[in-house]
């Protein structure tokens, strides 16, 4: 007995070799934003180094911790005049 087929009685063919290339197509996706987003917190970390480092410089100069190197050097050589 043969069936036509129609809407309500259609065989699906799963290709085999479709899914494994649909497989290793995600995999390699997945291996690029694994990439990506090592590089992406490896920029961050440096951001982060940075922000720290400019809140240090605004904390030296809002406490007055620079000290003036001419103002030192000069003081010094009138300590030993």
């Amino acid at each position: 007995m043969l069936i036509k087929p129609n809407k309500s009685n259609v065989k699906l063919i799963i290709n085999l070799q479709e899914v494994y290339e649909i497989r290793d197509r995600k995999e390699r996706e997945l291996a690029y934003y694994a990439k990506q987003l090592e590089e992406l917190h490896q920029k961050m970390g440096f951001i982060k180094q940075e922000i720290n480092l400019t809140h240090t410089i605004i904390d030296i100069i809002e406490t007055e911790k620079v000290v003036d190197l001419r103002e030192y050097v000069e003081n010094k050589r009138n300590e030993s005049s």
